[in-house]
């Protein structure tokens, strides 16, 4: 039979170890993070497995100690949901954490976890006991350490972003010194990690908040999108009644952001005893990959998929969904599986009093544009005091954009100037913009949106003379 190309490279890859071994070299490891966008090569990815008594530490002190006499840099990541190069460091050392463990102080309501130990993990523990995390990461995927180190925030309120619900944690800095840090204790330090994207040190468990579970009812209501921030605010930072929210916005480009979907939780009554274990069958997706993904190049299903989220799905049933099942959404329920395109996310943090001028900002420059938008989903953080890198420092209307691009020079350029665009227009009305995504927007841009990027970049060096933590986003705007 004829020999194909598939068959040709098959063979040819399983001959690649024997040759490299040949000539005394093996295979770079290759890593990358969800944009798809940064294969780097490391020298080394270790995977150690955590325990309750720090067994691991001296393994980890090892570690740094090597990568520090070879000059590597160190990364540690979870799922490496970032997208610029934020949790990889060419021919540096890649960490990932595993081997879950929990502790669970129930008098004080904290829940002691492993750095490591993901979202999804942590409600499994959790569900049972009747807890629930008081604030995540949405989705459930991602490792707690790594959701502090971008200081993430989820949609319960009125909270403001996870850290303010982080009573404390501890960490190895790069000399292999182990510290805790809380509001009372190395505060400084405390503050530069939450939202410090690793740069410290590696984050060994975190003591967080929880809550009671509970079954939640939600409550819908269709507004012009010019109104959705008048409505939104009152209820979420007001309403001692509603526990969780989040909006949406109409993304077909003749029709941007004209409608809006408001969308709050309310506990319902009565609760049943005992509650359902939490599902992960996608209540807060509301809609089918297969429909969200039709929208990529036809501005007719646009606008069917929002016929289908508004008014659809909430006439099918009650809604009825417990707060574990609500947060325990894998990234997976909307995976992109196209090989030639890749979702790329933005966020940006509106003063809620500028969200008119925003949505005109979007109106201007996403149209044009040859990426294709297919959500927005809108959430409430409430201030945050706690970080230097902080993009909340009063309320603020967080814009979750998912936008669809082609893997090409073009779609990367295409999206570099719609995003420093957007990045200027949020930034001229006090918002700011998200860090963990693509590093398109400019130096000075990332500054201005960040007034204590200078300090933060000092004390970065205090804490870590020799530099050893360090990534693309460091290089990038810090170093």
């Amino acid at each position: 039979m004829p020999i194909t190309r598939r068959d040709a490279l098959t063979t040819a890859a399983s001959l690649l170890p024997g040759l490299a071994a040949a000539q005394g070299t093996l295979p770079r490891v290759v890593m990358n993070d969800a944009s798809r966008l940064n294969p780097t090569p490391v020298a080394r990815h270790w995977r150690p497995a955590t325990d309750r008594a720090g067994q691991w530490h001296e393994s980890l002190r090892a570690e740094l100690r090597e990568a520090a006499a070879a000059r590597r840099p160190v990364v540690v990541g979870a799922a490496r949901h970032s997208m610029g190069g934020q949790s990889l460091a060419r021919d540096g050392t890649g960490i990932t954490l595993t081997a879950p463990w929990f502790e669970l102080d129930r008098a004080n309501g904290l829940a002691r976890v492993s750095a490591g130990a993901t979202w999804s993990e942590i409600i499994a523990w959790l569900d049972p006991q009747g807890l629930s995390p008081k604030v995540m990461q949405s989705n459930a995927d991602f490792g707690a350490a790594a959701t502090f180190s971008v200081n993430a925030h989820g949609w319960p309120v009125p909270h403001g972003p996870f850290a303010s619900t982080v009573r404390s944690c501890r960490v190895m800095l790069a000399d292999g010194t182990i510290l805790e840090c809380s509001r009372d204790r190395n505060a400084e330090l405390f503050g530069l990690m939450a939202g410090g994207y690793g740069l410290f040190g590696v984050i060994l468990d975190l003591d967080i908040e929880v809550t009671p579970n509970l079954m939640l009812r939600p409550y819908a209501q269709l507004l012009p999108g010019a109104d959705f921030a008048d409505a939104f605010m009152p209820l979420v930072a007001r309403d001692p009644t509603v526990s969780m929210a989040y909006g949406r916005l109409s993304v077909a480009r003749e029709t941007l952001f004209d409608d809006s979907i408001l969308t709050v939780y309310r506990a319902a009554a009565p609760q049943p005893v005992p509650l359902p274990p939490a599902a992960t069958h996608g209540a807060m997706t509301g809609i089918s990959n297969t429909i969200y993904r039709q929208q990529i190049g036809s501005e007719t299903a646009k606008r069917l998929r929002w016929v289908a989220e508004t008014r659809l799905v909430p006439a099918i049933g009650t809604g009825l969904a417990t707060r574990n099942t609500l947060m325990n959404e894998p990234v997976s329920n909307l995976a992109n599986t196209a090989r030639r395109r890749t979702d790329i996310l933005h966020e940006y943090f509106v003063p809620p009093d500028r969200f008119r001028d925003f949505r005109q900002a979007c109106r201007d420059i996403i149209p044009p544009a040859a990426t294709e938008f297919i959500n927005v989903t809108l959430r409430y953080v409430g201030t945050d005091d706690t970080s230097v890198l902080c993009y909340a420092p009063a309320p603020r209307i967080a814009a979750v954009m998912s936008f669809s691009q082609d893997i090409s020079a073009e779609g990367e350029a295409d999206m570099l100037v719609m995003t420093e665009a957007l990045v200027e227009r949020v930034i001229a009305l006090g918002g700011a913009f998200y860090l963990p995504y693509r590093l398109h927007a400019r130096r000075d841009q990332m500054h201005r949106a960040y007034p204590r990027a200078a300090f933060f970049a000092d004390r970065k060096r205090h804490y870590d003379p020799g530099l050893l933590f360090r990534h693309a986003l460091w290089d990038g705007y810090l170093a």
